[in-house]
């Protein structure tokens, strides 16, 4: 298949996602013309003929370029990931450093490909849906069982709003949670590339689910980042500040933000008591929310 059609197919497993970052690698020196660095940030230009396509601009600390170095530490993800599957809990700084360099790479290399091979606004689902899998599987792999569901609420004798949740993450051998209800001892999960135009409906749906189950449900967010191109060389980020902390203080508190690359105001205050990195999430706080730390 051509690299196009692997991008926009589903993947299964954390294999694939190797395969298809390194194809992405290799593929990238080929049709890059021009880089600029802002901010920390990378921007690419691909120039081939009278075409002219940008790439999403990559952190230029988390974004692992290089094939062969990326190849390298895979298998060091994945030495990580088996130990926490196997209950090992004090992991150094370096191995969080490896859980979000790998997902990020994997992850943005498949946004930028996508920039630079088809239409972004058609392949805009892709993008989010290689997200979704990408998350699920590398929870797969540390034991944390995950389902997607749709929670059905009955707004009138024959209405019914159906409330797509993008993943329930559960403490038992399977996921209890279903159309009916959210089991108590699971966590919902929101999984977005962006906050951007989506924050405002996590904090909904945190109330509305715990105001039809009539107890709090456990309510998180797992976003790439937020940061998008500005014109041909410059960056923006995207994340609403305020509003977030509007949300947090006047409507509910998420359970847990998470970012693979975390907004700029993840180490400030009030933010940082908040914002936490992926490798948080993966390493640490999935299973304090889920009341399986050993």
């Amino acid at each position: 298949m051509s690299l196009i059609d692997d991008l926009q197919k589903r993947i299964l497993s954390l294999d694939e996602f190797y395969d298809l970052t390194i194809r992405i690698l290799n593929y990238l020196p080929e049709v890059i013309s021009t880089t600029k660095e802002v901010r920390g940030y990378t921007i690419i230009e691909s120039l081939i003929g009278n075409t002219q396509k940008f790439g999403r601009p990559y952190n230029s600390n988390l974004f692992i370029f290089n094939a062969i170095e990326f190849s390298v530490q895979f298998v060091v993800f994945k030495k990580i990931l088996n130990q926490s599957a196997d209950g090992k809990r004090n992991f150094e700084e370096s191995d969080y450093a490896v859980i979000d360099r790998i997902t990020y790479t994997i992850q943005q290399s498949i946004g930028i490909a996508l920039d630079l091979l088809g239409n972004q606004n058609a392949n805009r689902k892709h993008v989010g849906n290689r997200f979704e899998e990408l998350i699920r599987l590398i929870l797969e792999e540390i034991n944390i069982k995950n389902k997607k569901i749709v929670l059905k609420i009955p707004h009138s004798k024959k209405g019914v709003y159906s409330c797509e949740i993008d993943l329930v993450c559960s403490p038992h051998n399977e996921v209890k949670s279903n159309r009916d209800t959210i089991d108590e001892n699971e966590i919902v999960v929101s999984l977005k590339t962006s906050s951007k135009d989506r924050m405002g409906k996590i904090f909904v749906d945190k109330m509305l689910i715990s105001r039809f189950v009539k107890r709090d449900v456990k309510v998180v967010g797992i976003f790439l980042n937020d940061v998008q191109r500005k014109g041909s060389d410059n960056i923006n980020f995207t994340f609403v500040a305020g509003l977030f902390m509007v949300y947090t203080k006047f409507l509910t508190k998420l359970d847990g933000v998470f970012f693979v690359d975390p907004t700029p105001h993840s180490i400030k205050d009030p933010y940082k008591k908040h914002i936490k990195r992926f490798s948080d999430f993966i390493l640490c706080e999935a299973r304090n929310l889920l009341g399986t730390t050993s």
